[in-house]
Parts: structure tokens; C-alpha cells; sequence
């Protein structure tokens, strides 16, 4: 292993610069001449004419709700990808639906860098800890551990006895996944008496790292760092120091705008993350994440000059991540909807014992006795604490999922 993963992380601010104005419009014509959605998109749009932040400041946002609509338009990835969709390797599936493309090609979702900065290589073994089921995060993990030179142990969610009991016997060294399974599995394997020393790096993502959490891991003495991708995206943006912002990938460009516009915000500012990939293959321009950060002032101590981003400070609209899956409005709209009785729906989310709690809060007409855990977890996804009160209980302040955790 490397201290830095290629050259293009220790660019000048100058040298950055001149590859963008080369590579964007580059990017640009991609997608414009390979992808049907971005034909349409982008058809006032001369290339030419977009060679720095300042001119693709200028270009549409591309919205979730506008990659569904363009999904179920012209099914299955809406004409984004540049190409045909038989030179596809993979196609997974994301919740809403959204479908994403997959290539087996090297480091495709560009997550090599982050497990470096980890400290990530040859000579460790990775229990990658990421779903492999319909979402892309485990072949997203796998392919930049593969890419680092580490073996990969693919372990997938779930099944903690059995996990801890194979982190020992296979002598791993590394965890990647959300941040709260790597305690579980810790805790289980003190509870069996397990040697999980050998465990001495983490490279977590998929929700907020807290700090506490951090904190235990530390006590044990795993270096646990965090990263911040989406599944249409790939990584985005990686710690390199513990505690520190995050270095936006090479492989991306990063801006931070007013939530609902495309208009940038001032340094420091909390707004919108806005994401335009380099990828050849998918080129998002301008992705809207839904993702609220700021831009850090300054370079990291760590050598690496791109620029910072503060961490994940929430959703511009409610949309919330908990244990790892996005719980969105229409989801609780759907809930509603589920059962006639049920007048009004609220999820609130809060943090115990360095885990989230999801409590779902629901208004029932009448007297109904049926099985709300059930219905919540087939509309959500996910388990939760099911409260059921009187119709006019619930505050009337357009909330249907308040995340009451604190991030700080």
C-alpha cells in the first residue's frame, strides 16, 4: 500500500483546474452524443462551452424524481447510460424503484481511494459487510477492495454469530459497512469469547458516523474512517484523518447549491449536494443527492489537495436514512394509504446505544386491532417501535419523518 492511492489526488489547484477544463467538456459531449436522456437534457448546450464550474453552474439539475420518470419512460435506466444497455455487466436495484448500472471493469464506483486513505491494502483481509442483494453497495466495496490489492471476505448483512465466528477463524483484519455492524459483531464475539483483535481498520458508510461510535472503535484499537457515496454515484468523497472533512473523489465534481436550485452557495454554507461523475460509461451531470454538507475551508494535513466537504448534515427534503435504508415521504404516504383506518402517519428517528431507533406513529380512526408491525415493515422496509394514538394527535407541521438525531 501506498501512502496516496494515484497522482491525481496531489494535483496544484492550478493543474486541477486545467484537467477539468479538458475533462468536463469532454464528459460533456459523452453525453450528449451516447446517452438519449442527456440528448434531450443538454440539447441547448454546446460543450464547448463548459470547461469550469462557473459554466456548469449554468446547466439543468438532474432530480431523483426526474431519473424515475425517465426509468419508467424508457425502462430500465431511462437512456442516462452511454451506450446500450446489453453492454451492461450488471443492473441493480435501489429503493423507489431506481435502478443503477454496474461494469465489472476496475474500480468502477471508485471506492479504492477511500480504502486506502483507510489504510486498506495487500496483506488484509476485508469483511465487507455491505448488502449484495439488489443494491449495488457490496460490488461497489468488493471491487475497490480487489482494486487496493486486500482479499475480500463477502459477508454481506445480517447473521451476526455466524459473522463473528468467520471475522475469528478467518483472521480478519478489516471491516467495511454501515458504521453500527462492526459493534454488533464485536459485541456478539465477546459474548462467545472470540478473538476479533486482529480486526485493526474500518471503512464505514451508508449513514452518519457518531461519535461514540467512533469512540468504541477507537477503544479497541480500529481505526474507523467513513466515506459518502450514493448508489447512483459511487464514492463521492472519503476521510483521510479521523474526525476531519471529507476529500471529494478525483472522479467526481462536487457543488454545494440552495436546496431545490441550482444555484451555488457561499463557502461554509450548508446546501444541497450536487454531483457530476466523470464516468464514461453513466455520466451524471449535476445529480441532485438530496444530501445537505458544506465546503471546508483549507487542505488536509494529509497531503491530498482536492476539496473538502463537511460530512452528511441531513436531507434537503425529509427523506432520512436509518440503519442504513432510506425511509422516504412516499413511503409513509404509501402507509397511509395501506389501511383505511389509518388517518395521519408519522416516523420519528433517534439514537439509543449508538444504534437508530425508528418509531412509527400512526393516527387510528376507531377501534382496529391488526398487526401495524407487520404493515410498517412491509411499507418501510424496515422494523419499528408501532404507536398507534387518536386522529388529531400528531402535530400539524407537514413532518411525516422527523429525525431528531443529533449529528454533532
Amino acid at each position: 500500500m501506498t501512502k496516496y492511492f494515484d497522482s491525481l489526488e496531489t494535483r496544484s489547484d492550478d493543474e486541477r483546474i486545467a484537467d477539468l477544463s479538458k475533462e468536463l467538456p469532454s464528459q460533456i459531449q459523452n453525453a450528449k452524443e451516447n446517452s438519449k436522456a442527456f440528448q434531450k437534457i443538454l440539447n441547448y448546450v454546446d460543450y464547448r462551452d463548459v470547461s469550469s464550474l462557473e459554466d456548469l453552474a449554468k446547466l439543468p439539475v438532474l432530480r431523483k424524481s426526474e431519473l424515475v420518470k425517465l426509468q419508467a419512460e424508457d425502462p430500465p435506466l431511462g437512456g442516462l447510460i452511454a451506450g446500450p444497455v446489453i453492454d451492461l455487466n450488471q443492473i441493480f436495484q435501489s429503493p423507489g424503484p431506481i435502478y443503477e448500472p454496474g461494469m465489472t471493469k476496475k474500480d468502477w464506483w471508485r471506492s479504492a481511494r477511500a480504502l486506502n486513505a483507510a489504510g486498506i491494502g495487500k496483506g488484509d483481509i476485508v469483511q465487507n459487510c455491505f448488502s449484495y442483494h439488489f443494491t449495488p453497495a457490496g460490488m461497489l466495496s468488493e471491487q475497490g477492495i480487489l482494486a487496493v490489492g486486500a482479499t475480500v471476505f463477502p459477508a454481506g448483512t445480517g447473521q451476526t454469530e455466524l459473522q463473528a465466528r468467520a471475522a475469528s477463524e478467518i483472521g480478519v483484519t478489516a471491516y467495511i459497512g454501515v458504521p453500527d455492524f462492526l459493534q454488533i459483531i464485536l459485541d456478539k464475539g465477546d459474548e462467545l469469547g472470540l478473538d476479533l483483535s486482529k480486526i485493526k481498520k474500518a471503512l464505514v458508510g451508508g449513514g452518519p458516523l457518531f461519535p461514540k461510535t467512533r469512540e468504541s472503535y477507537n477503544d479497541r484499537g480500529i481505526l474507523c474512517l467513513q466515506n459518502y457515496g450514493t448508489a447512483d454515484l459511487g464514492n463521492v468523497a472519503y476521510e483521510t484523518i479521523a474526525d476531519t472533512p471529507m476529500i471529494v473523489d478525483e472522479g467526481v465534481i462536487v457543488e454545494i447549491v440552495t436546496p431545490g436550485t441550482g444555484d451555488p452557495v457561499k463557502e461554509g454554507e450548508i446546501g444541497e449536494v450536487l454531483v457530476t461523475t466523470l464516468n464514461r460509461d453513466y455520466p451524471l451531470i449535476r445529480f441532485a443527492t438530496g444530501d445537505l454538507s458544506a465546503f471546508a475551508p483549507g487542505k488536509s494535513e494529509c497531503g491530498r489537495t482536492n476539496v473538502r466537504i463537511v460530512g452528511w448534515r441531513g436531507r434537503a427534503d425529509q427523506t432520512t436514512k436509518i440503519k442504513g435504508m432510506f425511509v422516504r415521504p412516499e413511503q409513509v404516504a404509501d402507509l397511509v394509504a395501506r389501511s383505511p383506518e389509518i388517518r395521519k402517519a408519522r416516523v420519528n428517528v433517534t439514537r439509543s446505544d449508538n444504534n437508530d431507533v425508528m418509531t412509527v406513529l400512526l393516527e387510528i380512526e376507531g377501534e382496529v386491532n391488526k398487526d401495524y408491525d407487520s404493515i410498517v415493515k412491509e411499507m418501510l422496509k424496515l422494523k419499528g417501535d408501532v404507536q398507534t394514538c387518536a386522529p388529531g394527535t400528531l402535530p400539524n407541521d407537514g413532518k411525516v419523518i422527523d429525525d431528531q438525531r443529533k449529528f454533532d
